[in-house]
Order: C-alpha cells, then structure tokens, then sequence
C-alpha cells in the first residue's frame, strides 16, 4: 500500500522543515507509531536511517528513500554503529510486548545503552514518546516504565525532548482496536469505578504532528511536554460516544467487580488485541490521565482534533482499507527474529500438501490467496479456523481475530489471523508461519507453477513438532488437512475471477 500525499497528516503542520540539520534516526520504525512517522520526515525532505533488528527486502520496498540499519537497543555495540553520523534520533522503543515480568527490566537496559550510545556519538537530540500520568500516584507497571525510561534518557548529556500521551485514537491503534470491538460485541457492559477515571485521548495525527512539530522547533530542546486531544472524557463516556457512531444501542450498568485482570481477560476474548497488551493498557486507567499543561499549544499552534472525529477518522480508513500500520505489526514480541523456514537444517520433518491444476491466471489466483483470513474468512470451513482461533485466545494466544491489516494487500511481516506473512514473490508464492500456541513450529506455503500452458496451485504445510506432544499434534490434525487444505485451494481457484 502506497502513500499518498492525502494520508499524510503534516502538509498543514506550522513550523518550517529543517532537512539541514543532518540524518536522523527513527528506532521503532516497523511499529504502530514509526511506521507512520517515517513518511512525513521523508516527505519534508529529511534524510532518514530506519533502524530495524533483522533486514527484510520489505523494509527497502516500504520505504526506499530511507536508509537501513540492523540494531537491538539490548546490544551496545550494534546501537554505537546505528547512531553514527546522526544528528537527531527518534526513541520510540518500548517492551510492552514482553508482559509483566520482562518489560520493565528490559525498557531500562534499553534506555540505559541507547543513552550511552547516543552520548558516545554526540547526538544533538533524542526525542521519545512516553506515556502520560499523574507521577504524584501510585502508576501502573506500563506508565512507571515509561516515566523511568524517560528519566533515563533525560540523565545523559543529550537533550532530550519528552512528548507524553494517553491513549491513541486510530485506524490500527491497539486502544482503537479495543473499544471498537467491545462496542460491536457487547450488549451491555459492566462498568467498574475505575472506568469513569477521566482521561485525554489523542489522535494519531495528532501525535505525529507533534513528533514532527518539537524536531522543527528549537525550543522544545531538552524539555517536556504533555499531549492531548481536544476532549477529556471517562472510559464510559469513550464507550458511549463510539457505539453512538456506529449505531448500536449498549446497556450500561454498574459492576459489582473491578477486577483488572479479569476485565483484561475478557476484552482479549472479545477483540483482536492479545491480553498481554490489554491488561497493560487497562491497568493504566485507574488514576486520571489528563495534560497538566497546554504549553505544547503554544509552541505548535495548531487544533487537535476530538475524540469523535478521531473515531470516525479511523472507521473511514478502515471502510477504504487504508490503514497503514497497525498494532499487531509488533506483536508477537521479537517476531522478525524467529526461525525462518529457510535457516532449519535439516528441514522439517513432517508435511502434507495438496495441489490442483488449473487455466487461471497466476495473477488472478494470487490475488485471491491474499484475501484469506481477517473478516473475508478461510472460504470454506470458516467454523474449524474459527475454533482453533477461540481455543487459541484462551490459552493467551493470538487467536484468529487478530484479522488483519488490510484486507486486500499485503507485504512481509503482516498478519494474517494466527499467521504472520514470512515471504511473498508476487504471483508466485505466499509463505505464512505460525504464530498460534503449538507444540512446536509451522508454516503454510501457497505456490503457483507454470506448466505448459496451466497453472498447479498447491498449499503445502510444514511442521517441526517439540518433543512427543508435537508428534501427537501433527498425527491428530493430519486427516483434517485433506479436507481443509484441499478444499481451500479449489475455493481459491473458484474466486480467481
């Protein structure tokens, strides 16, 4: 999916683009918020290094003006070359992803090298995203992470700027994701005493505009700021207004528990985003997250826009399936580091595939196999996917209503339900790996072959089982793949019009 000139959101921004300043570095460039950042600074003419912890040719497809760098914020050495010859860098690294036990310890040995690193090689600037709380309370384990990362990075010798923020409003965004689906899904809803906690939510263009903004204005140097929408709102009123949107009448009573785990729970069953993530956000809401200053306004002139007009910002992108980058680009954790089906030697041990032939064209029958998955379903037998998926969530999985991005394209490292894309060669191949809870690793490849004249579609799965559960796994499944597998491709073949 290309950008154009009407998905960006500075065109109108009030300062002065400074390309002069020298290169600048944007760590978290695959995620939510950096994907989304990228763009802008290459479009205002800034010259841009993207650092990423594993090279993929998608990276140099998706953005080629940019320069690639591979770097983890865990390894000193590798962050000392990334931040060579940079003037400015983005710190938009977070280990939410990892859960409760590992993010904390991790988002400060980050920070810790990245400050080390970046004093080492004379950065004028660091810039990080933080979250926003009142640090008079007792915070979160998410928002005490952020607030000591911030802390972190302001001790070194480098300026550094802090933007904090509530939650983000927008096509993609994890807090988006959450109320939109419960909304859709629920009737009623219980409402726990911290859900009427007060809180200024943001849009995503908003807080790119800002990011942008304090990189073009020298003032903001060495400071922070507090960012926010233009309304204050409780989690109640967020709910109400957004089912008021679409249209769907909720009933709204008190709730006799307050339980956060429980609550979390719950939403992961009932929306796309895995309950690591939403008991993370949802432990966050218990005190009020609200800007303490506007000074941020002053210095950046320009209106956010409300939560309302975010909401219906982000279903437009969704209605035209233009929603550029997306929460589930980041999670599982460390995702772009795991084995590809090409690094094991020997190959896998156990595989099954199936194969048609047809007269369809290759780009026809490509095109129908990247709308599998997300809400256009698996074609046939959308009932055994779906019960995998639900099995799946409750064990803490991805479940298949992760869904998907887009649901017309595709590009390395999407996800496509319980899947992630790992290669894609077009007309020619899909290779998907598996990202649900399994007793071992998985992927599924579709392939098109020319042979005189027709064209053999085939899917073949490969697995490599951990120890004797795998083993059983694969020998209980395998009848199943005759009927699923088989009966997918001819459904392929079918819509290939």
């Amino acid at each position: 999916m290309e950008w154009k000139n009407s998905d960006l959101f500075c065109p109108g921004l009030p300062t002065r683009p400074k390309p002069e300043i020298g290169k600048i570095l944007v760590t978290g460039a695959t995620g939510y918020i950096g994907g989304r950042l990228v763009p802008e600074l290459l479009t205002r003419g800034y010259s841009v290094r993207i650092m990423v912890r594993e090279f993929s040719s998608e990276h140099k497809q998706r953005w080629p003006e940019a320069e690639i760098v591979e770097a983890d914020a865990l390894d000193l050495g590798s962050l000392k070359k990334a931040l060579k010859g940079i003037n400015t860098a983005y710190y938009l690294i977070h280990s939410l992803l990892l859960g409760q036990t590992r993010f904390e310890s991790a988002d400060i040995e980050a920070a810790v090298n990245f400050r080390k690193a970046a004093e080492e090689r004379d950065l004028k600037r660091i810039i990080y995203l933080g979250g926003l709380g009142d640090t008079q309370t007792t915070l979160s384990p998410h928002l005490r992470s952020r607030m000591n990362v911030a802390e972190e990075l302001k001790q070194g010798r480098v300026s550094t700027t802090l933007l904090r923020a509530a939650i983000i409003i927008g096509s993609g965004s994890a807090s988006y994701e959450i109320i939109e689906h419960l909304v859709r899904n629920c009737p009623f809803f219980l409402i726990p005493h911290w859900a009427t906690t007060k809180c200024q939510p943001i849009s995503v263009r908003d807080v790119i505009k800002y990011l942008v903004g304090v990189l073009e204005t020298d003032e903001t140097a060495g400071k922070s700021y507090d960012i926010g929408g233009k309304d204050i709102l409780t989690y109640e009123m967020m709910l109400k207004i957004l089912a008021g949107i679409i249209g769907k009448k909720r009933l709204f009573l008190p709730s006799p528990f307050s339980t956060v785990k429980v609550y979390a729970y719950i939403a992961s069953l009932l929306t796309p985003v895995a309950a690591p993530i939403t008991r993370c956000l949802m432990e966050s809401i218990h005190h009020d997250v609200v800007c303490q200053n506007d000074d941020i306004k002053h210095i950046i002139p320009f209106q956010p826009i409300t939560y309302k007009e975010s909401v219906l910002r982000a279903l437009s992108r969704e209605e035209q399936d233009k929603v550029h980058t997306r929460w589930s680009d980041a999670y599982p954790p460390a995702h772009e580091l795991a084995i590809k089906l090409h690094e094991l030697s020997p190959p896998p041990r156990y595989t099954s595939s199936y194969a048609i032939i047809t007269d369809k064209k290759a780009s026809l029958l490509f095109n129908s196999i990247c709308r599998i998955g997300g809400k256009e379903g698996w074609f046939n037998s959308n009932w055994m996917w779906r019960l995998r998926g639900a099995f799946d969530r409750i064990m803490m999985g991805v479940g298949t209503a992760r869904g998907r991005r887009s649901a017309s394209s595709l590009r390395v490292n999407d996800v496509i339900d319980f899947w992630r894309v790992e290669d894609l060669k077009q007309d020619e191949m899909l290779l998907l790996r598996a990202e649900m809870k399994l007793p071992g690793r998985g992927w599924l490849r579709f392939s098109i072959d020319s042979r005189n004249g027709e064209n053999c579609l085939s899917v073949k799965a490969f697995f490599q089982p951990r120890g004797l559960l795998g083993k059983i796994y694969w020998y209980a499944f395998l009848p199943s793949h005759i009927f699923i597998f088989y009966d997918l491709i001819k459904q392929i073949d079918k819509r290939s019009t």
